[in-house]
C-alpha cells in the first residue's frame, strides 16, 4: 500500500511540534514485550478501564472528543482491565453489550450510573444488578444474560486478564498504542496530555510504516 502523502506531511510536524514535550519513560513507555494489534494494517489505540474507576470515567469525555477526529487508518478498541475477581461481573457485561451490539446503549450510561450526579456509587456489581441495568437501557435482558453467561464472554474476560499482565497494567485508565506503548494520564500530568501523547505516538507509527511503505515500493 503507497503511503499517503498528506498523512505524512501532518504527522511530520505533529512529531515535530512535540517532540520537545513527550518524554519516553516519562510521558510513555515502550513496551518490553509488544503485542500485534488484532486490527491488522490499521494502527491500534486500545483504552484499558475499568467502570469502578472514576479517572477512567472523567477521560471519556476527551476521548470522545479525539475519536470524532482520530485518523482513518487508526483502529480503537476498549478492554476492561481486570485486577481482581471483584471486577469479573462488569468486564463480563461490557463484553455482552459489545457481542449484542450495544455498546452505545451500555458504556456510557453505566459509567454515569456508577459515577454521575444522579446515582453516584450505585450498586450495579454482579449479574442480575447488570441485566436489569441493561434492560433499563432498552437491551433485550434475556439475550443480555445468555451473552453474559456465553462461553465467547468468558473467554474474552480471560484474554483480556493475560493481554493486561503482558502489557504491565497496574492502573487504569491506560493507552496502548499499537501494541508497542503504554500512557496515562498518570504519567502524562492530565487527560488532554494523554491524548496529545497518543497523537504523537501515532505519528511516529505512521511515520514508520510510510518509510517501509516507500522502502518496499
Amino acid at each position: 500500500m503507497r503511503a499517503n502523502p498528506l498523512l505524512q506531511v501532518v504527522f511530520g510536524a505533529l512529531i515535530a511540534a512535540h517532540a520537545w514535550a513527550f518524554e519516553e519513560g516519562i510521558d510513555y513507555t515502550r513496551l518490553a514485550n509488544p503485542q500485534a494489534p488484532e486490527s491488522g494494517e490499521e494502527i491500534e489505540v486500545l483504552e484499558v478501564f475499568m467502570y469502578s474507576c472514576p479517572h477512567c470515567f472523567y477521560l471519556e469525555p476527551t476521548l470522545e472528543e479525539w475519536l470524532k477526529t482520530k485518523p482513518e487508518q487508526v483502529g480503537f478498541k476498549r478492554m476492561p482491565a481486570i485486577f481482581g475477581v471483584e471486577v469479573i461481573p462488569h468486564a463480563k457485561a461490557y463484553y455482552a453489550a459489545e457481542a449484542l451490539g450495544e455498546i452505545d446503549r451500555f458504556h456510557l450510561p453505566l459509567f454515569r450510573a456508577l459515577h454521575g450526579d444522579q446515582g453516584a456509587k450505585r450498586a450495579i456489581w454482579d449479574e442480575d444488578a447488570l441485566v436489569a441495568f441493561a434492560e433499563k437501557q432498552g437491551i433485550d435482558a434475556k439475550r443480555f444474560r445468555e451473552t453474559y453467561r456465553s462461553f465467547s464472554v468468558d473467554n474474552k474476560v480471560r484474554q483480556a486478564w493475560e493481554l493486561g499482565k503482558r502489557f504491565g497494567i497496574d492502573s487504569v485508565p491506560t493507552l496502548i498504542v499499537d501494541g508497542k506503548y503504554r500512557t496515562s494520564p498518570s504519567q502524562t500530568g492530565s487527560y488532554e496530555k494523554t491524548i496529545q501523547v497518543v497523537d504523537y505516538l501515532i505519528g511516529i507509527e505512521t511515520d514508520r510504516s510510510s518509510a517501509t511503505a516507500a522502502g518496499g515500493s
